[in-house]
Formats: C-alpha cells, structure tokens, sequence
C-alpha cells in the first residue's frame, strides 16, 4: 500500500502521445487547441468609433456651432468629412470617417435645427476633449499576422469568439483519448431495468461519463459480470479499442473480484494496489504497452462504492484524462474534524466565500456509499494522515468537481 501523494506523482508522469484532429469552431469548447491562431488582420482592421456621437477634425473646430454634414453608421463605407469644420453623426462600431480624428459623445452634444441645416454644440469645455479620443485605431489590440492564440491552450468560450473573428470554422485541437467506463458487478442493472429486491441500477459509470462530457470527452459505457470468462474476453477487446479505461468494482477483496488478475494475465502492469486514504483505499492503477508506439493504455480500477469511485476519479484520473495541468485549492475549514485512522481522508465537503477567505464545511456522510451525499457538495477536503484532530480555520487542500 502507497500514500495519496505517491499515487498521484506515479500517475502524473504518464501522458499520451500527441494526436490533432479537426473540428468544428463550436465543438472545441473545452479542448486544447493543437495550433497558433494568427491575426487575418489589423484589430481592429479600421479606426472604429467607440461611441455614438459627432466626428470631426480637432484643429479649427468651433465647439459653438459646427454643422453636422452627414450621419456615418456602423456597417457602411467610410464617408468623408467635406468641409474641416463640419461634423458626421457617428454611431459606435462604425469606421471613423476620412477627414475626422476626433469624436465627442452625444451626451456631451446638442444637435438642433437651424434654417433647415442641423448644427451641433459641443456642452463640456473644449479643454476636457484629446485628439482621438474614442477612437480605437486601427491595429492597436493585433496586427495583421501577429499571433493571437497559442498553442497548447484549453479553448473557452473568450478563445472561440476569437477564433470566429478570423474567420476559423474549423480548429486544431489534441485529439482526446478513447475511453471506456466499465461498470462490474452482478448486482447491477441498466437504468431503464427495474431492479429486482437484490439489485441495483448502475450510476457510476453514468457519473463518470458525464464528468468527462465536461472537458468535452466522450466516453463508451460497458457493464461486466463477475464471470472471469466474460471479464478476460471483453477486456481484451476494450484494451485494444481504447486509451483509458475506467473501471468501477471489482479491486477488492471479494470472492468475485477478479479485475487485477485478470488485468495482470491481459499484459497490464500493476503500478499500485491499494492507496492509504479514505475512500478509495482498494484503488488499482496500472498500464499496458502499445505496440509500435511509445504511449502507453491506461487502466484506472476503481472501487465500486460510489464515493469513492468519484474521489479517485477526481483526485488521480481526470487531471492525466483531460491533459489539464492540477490546479491545487486550498480552503479553510469551517468545521472540526477528528479522524483516527492513520490514513489521508477525503471528505465530502460544501465551499463558500465568507470576508474574502473560502471556506469548506466538511459533510462525514453515511460512508462512501452515501453518493446521495454529494449533491450538497462541491468536492473533497484533503486531511492528511499525519493527524487525527483538524481545527477551525486550519488551512488544507481542495479537490474540486463543481
């Protein structure tokens, strides 16, 4: 049996070979974009007004009376100014007319009618107004061709609206691993079975399918009877189909639990079997060689108690699934904790913010079973083994899932 740092530090080291694929702009969300995105143009691509008001040339305006020529809106050709002290209507987003430097808002403007011609006049002192004053000249966010985006960042909705402003349909991103979720057990039925008194309907491998649909990863749903014959055929095929496989049961020990032998006699590699924590304590991680390639498969089997599943998931699995760098939280705690055992324990727990510090409350819950439990929390509060007693206020680390 290892320690939780140990576990993770041996998972961390392991990655996947770097593959692209293309997909469309709007299903990137979420992934790690595998190219440069360049400018197409200037941002922006011409002097463009910030807000609605009059444009004109500052030297030689008369801010008492200035005729107002034309009205320039947003979406048509430069227009031009004819006469130097003169103003266009101007309205936000449009191109700055050719001529002008300068805009003043309409809030700062009285436009009125004047023997059929409309004069403005400007209301503030002239000396509160700067030559180019709200306008966003060409080219002073991007240039043309400089690099907007790079490589290796995970796409959110701010880099989309990006990449649509070049004009990207399509976007390279890191092809994400194949991943099966294997749920094991003969207690188990589908969802849509009604169980019998002795059964149960499956939801770990429903919980983990749509934790990673959150990064944007799709993952194929098996279920496995304790029958070692049926375990050693359908694992031998799911090894070969897939990156990563999660499974959910069967690490124990139990009579029926076959999987790390089974694992073992199909080439994977044990890297560790049991982990000192509470949940997860049967948690096996191991991998499996890939032939003509460097990379290696993945086997996370996890324990079946829906707890614990999830923790292990959270905790080890998902920061090397999703290829995102671990972020580490750390929250104070709101409420006393004692834990005998010399085991790190990971308690479900609530956040929230109180005089700028985040707190947790941690909820002890009914055993890793209780996974009704965790739709009041936001993930797990990591207690070191080296205590039993955690106090008010004392800082540690946070798992989070919400």
């Amino acid at each position: 049996m290892i320690i939780s740092q140990e576990a993770y530090q041996i998972i961390q080291q392991y990655t996947f070979p770097q593959q692209n694929e293309k997909v469309a702009l709007l299903s990137s969300k979420g992934r790690i974009l595998a190219e440069s995105i360049t400018a197409d143009r200037d941002f922006p691509p011409f002097n463009r007004v910030a807000m609605d008001g009059i444009a004109f040339a500052f030297e030689g305006i008369n801010p008492a009376a200035i005729l107002v020529e034309q009205i320039q809106f947003a979406g048509e050709t430069q227009k031009q100014l004819q006469d130097t002290h003169a103003c266009i209507e101007i309205m936000t987003g449009a191109i700055l007319p050719s001529g002008c430097d300068t805009v003043v808002r309409y809030e700062d403007v009285i436009i009125e009618e004047i023997e059929g011609k409309k004069i403005a006049k400007i209301t503030i002192p002239f000396e509160e107004i700067t030559l180019g004053q709200n306008v966003h000249r060409q080219g002073s966010d991007k240039i043309a061709r400089q690099i907007l985006l790079e490589a290796g960042i995970r796409i959110s909705p701010a880099e989309i609206a990006v990449m649509a402003s070049v004009g990207k349909q399509e976007v390279q991103v890191v092809a994400s691993p194949k991943v099966a979720v294997i749920s094991t057990g003969d207690e188990l039925v589908d969802i849509a079975v009604k169980p019998e008194s002795h059964q149960i309907r499956m939801s770990n491998s429903y919980m983990l399918a749509a934790a990673l649909q959150t990064w944007n990863i799709e993952a194929q749903l098996f279920h496995l009877t304790d029958d070692p014959e049926v375990l050693t055929e359908k694992l031998t095929q799911i090894l070969e189909e897939h990156d990563v496989i999660l499974l959910s049961g069967g690490v124990s020990a139990g009579k029926k639990d076959y999987v790390p032998e089974i694992l073992a006699q199909l080439g994977v590699k044990k890297c560790f079997h049991k982990v000192a924590q509470k949940p997860g304590k049967p948690f096996w991680f191991g991998t499996k060689d890939v032939e003509n390639n460097e990379g290696k498969k993945l086997v996370f089997a996890l324990p079946g108690n829906p707890v614990s599943t999830f923790l292990c998931f959270c905790k080890y699995a998902l920061p090397v699934i999703a290829q995102q760098k671990p972020k580490v939280e750390q929250v104070s705690l709101a409420k006393e904790v004692f834990f005998k055992p010399n085991l790190t324990y990971f308690a479900p727990a609530q956040v929230y913010f109180d005089n700028g510090k985040m707190l947790a409350i941690p909820f002890e819950g009914s055993g890793s079973a209780d996974f009704a439990n965790l739709t009041n929390c936001d993930g797990f509060v990591e207690l070191p083994s080296e205590k039993t007693h955690f106090e008010i206020g004392e800082i540690v680390n946070f798992v989070r899932f919400r």
